[in-house]
């Protein structure tokens, strides 16, 4: 490796991790950032050239890399989960799918004048979405629950199935097509890639649950076992190892108690630096003359997929749905296409020059317009679309809290009787166990883990409560999750130790959200307060009944939160003043039926009230 060569890669990979840096800075897909990138710095300017740099390891890293991402795509196919979704996202990863093949294929075919199966082709490529495009423009879109668990799930499940799809239409292709000879070849292809993939999960599983491999090896283990398995396919039947691998991952994804989520472990870093360099080579490979040449054509193509083939898929696919007209042309609206159409289509597109197939030269700038015309255009246009449907939520209500002891509990219950989504986040199984009683939904592990970043749900969720007794757990809850949901929703109920703190450890940037519930509020006073069974209490603020007649006919309770007439869920706080709070407003507070006997000390309330005032004042300029 020449000093250059190490200079060059060196370089694209900073490029690259500095775009998924920007994408989770701004919150948008990364696929975006790393194409763009890529043909800046390749076909624009000139400065990246990969079949110059790499030469013949050009086409060995593009295989290598489609086989890891096609593996890891078909592990999350859990058969049970496609049925667990309801009808319509059933409907959508295989009626829909059909229905965008068919008009996107037929569309190419007739725009560019390709091979009847090259344009199949096209059309199963750009009928995947995925989760790493969906999950951040559904984030800003704010969408209800209806739109977001349809488009949430059908990203997940069909980017596996669509890789499927793509993989069988090209194996069909390189096969030769029709005749009898070419039947066979793709008969054996098939059967190949099925015994491989069902032998290789088969030993795979084995070696790991019965922990014949060591804990720290198995995530670079399993990476290398798949590659070996793709490049052993690939050496007994030509272009057979991307087949194999997607049954592999299936079969894996589905095997009982198969230790999915440890190997998922290496997306977090193998497959970020994988991606963040492939996508950024394979960007750079474009050529500028067949843009030139398909021209505006390929606009007329893109619309014809946004709105008409994704529009027949949804309809077609929410027949007999309880899903309104507003809803089904949202979920029309919103259907990017992802990481697995601009591998896959990069490297197809080299493997079928040598076929002669009229229409391979388009393929890749095809799908790359695609690709970027649709993240572009539904990220951007997202939130206006859905306000002018009513489908957006005024505000991300959902609260995720950071604990499970009886505090967090009681909060919880309260939040979730005035239909304010929860998610309860602990490692402690007993207080998990008894909040899944309760009908709350719950997440049991650390909630700042990298499981934990695949697997918690925040869509709709903008408010974190760490309420946990364990104070070091609170802090890196706050800062784990500032930039997703903001330094202000975050809030932290204090402890006693909290309390003790100097001026100068709550001027620490550790200690910069809110206090949850007041500044004066702690975790022992409420759990004192529930210990003597402290009652929820919800009260309306009326023109003739306002927040200080409540506060005065309330001396021994604590203000959780407020829902005003919007249904929008507002939580006192330290940074709360307790003032101009409109009539129609509602009250959930926590309240003693009798004041404390021993008096030795302000009651929450009082505390409360105090703040409230001080702050009042402050705004006032009162000393």
């Amino acid at each position: 490796m020449t000093p250059d060569l190490a200079l060059t890669l060196s370089a694209v990979l900073a490029i690259g991790i500095g775009a998924q840096w920007l994408a989770w800075y701004l919150k948008q897909p990364s696929i975006l950032f790393l194409l763009l990138i890529g043909i800046i710095i390749g076909p624009v300017l000139g400065w990246f050239n990969p079949d110059q740099a790499l030469g013949d390891l050009l086409f060995p890293f593009i295989s290598l890399g489609v086989a890891v991402i096609l593996f890891e795509g078909s592990l999350t196919l859990e058969f049970h989960e496609v049925k667990s979704h309801g009808r319509v996202v059933q409907l959508l990863v295989s009626v829909g799918v059909l229905i965008t093949i068919a008009i996107a294929g037929v569309a190419a075919y007739y725009l560019f004048d390709m091979h009847p199966l090259i344009a199949l082709l096209f059309g199963a490529l750009v009928c995947v979405t995925g989760p790493t495009v969906i999950i951040p423009i559904l984030r800003n879109l704010r969408a209800n629950k209806n739109i977001s668990n349809v488009l949430r799930w059908e990203g997940i499940i069909i980017d596996p199935i669509g890789a499927i799809a793509v993989v069988l239409v090209y194996e069909y292709i390189i096969s030769g097509g029709s005749g009898e000879g070419a039947l066979l070849l793709f008969g054996r292809i098939i059967l190949i890639g099925a015994v491989l993939g069902l032998v290789g999960a088969a030993v795979l599983a084995t070696l790991l649950k019965k922990h014949w491999v060591p804990e720290y090896l198995r995530n670079i283990f399993t990476l290398a076992f798949v590659l070996l398995v793709f490049s052993v396919s690939n050496h007994i039947e030509h272009e057979s190892g991307l087949l194999t691998v997607t049954i592999l991952g299936v079969a894996l994804a589905n095997w009982p108690k198969f230790p999915k989520d440890d190997i998922l472990d290496f997306k977090e870093s193998l497959s970020i630096l994988l991606i963040s360099v492939l996508f950024i080579v394979l960007a750079a490979r474009l050529d500028l003359a067949s843009v030139q040449q398909i021209g505006y054509t390929s606009l007329i193509l893109l619309a014809i997929i946004m709105f008409v083939a994704r529009p027949l898929g949804v309809w077609a696919s929410s027949i007999g749905s309880k899903l309104r007209t507003n809803e089904k042309l949202m979920i029309s609206w919103i259907g990017p296409r992802g990481i697995v159409a601009a591998a896959i289509s990069s490297l197809f597109a080299i493997r079928l020059e040598e076929y002669g197939l009229a229409g391979t030269e388009f393929l890749v700038p095809l799908v790359f317009i695609i690709i970027i015309g649709t993240v572009l255009i539904q990220s951007l246009s997202g939130a206006f679309v859905g306000n002018l449907l009513g489908v957006r939520e005024r505000s991300n209500n959902g609260v995720l809290i950071i604990g499970s002891n009886p505090v967090a509990l009681t909060v919880a219950k309260a939040l979730k009787d005035h239909n304010i989504d929860v998610l309860m986040a602990h490692n402690n199984y007993t207080n998990i166990a008894k909040a899944r009683m309760e009908g709350i939904r719950v997440y049991f592990g650390n909630p700042i883990s990298e499981h934990a970043d695949r697997n918690l749900d925040l869509i709709g969720y903008g408010h974190v409560f760490a309420m946990s007794m364990d104070q070091e757990l609170n802090s890196l809850s706050e800062l784990n999750f500032r930039h997703t949901f903001g330094k202000q929703n975050i809030y932290r109920l204090r402890s006693s130790k909290d309390k003790s703190k100097n001026d100068r450890q709550e001027k620490d940037e550790y200690y910069q959200s809110p206090w949850l519930f007041g500044e004066s509020v702690t975790y022992g006073q409420l759990a004192s307060m529930i210990a003597k069974n402290a009652k929820i209490k919800v009260t309306n603020i009326t023109e003739n009944y306002n927040f200080e007649q409540y506060q005065t006919d309330n001396q021994n309770y604590v203000a959780l939160f407020m829902i005003d007439k919007n249904d929008t869920m507002k939580v006192f706080s330290s940074e709360t003043e307790g003032k101009n709070i409109k009539e129609g407003t509602k009250i959930i507070s926590i309240v003693m039926d009798t004041e404390d006997p021993k008096g030795e000390r302000p009651t929450p309330a009082g505390a409360q009230k105090e703040q409230f005032q001080k702050l009042a004042q402050k705004e006032k300029g009162v000393s």
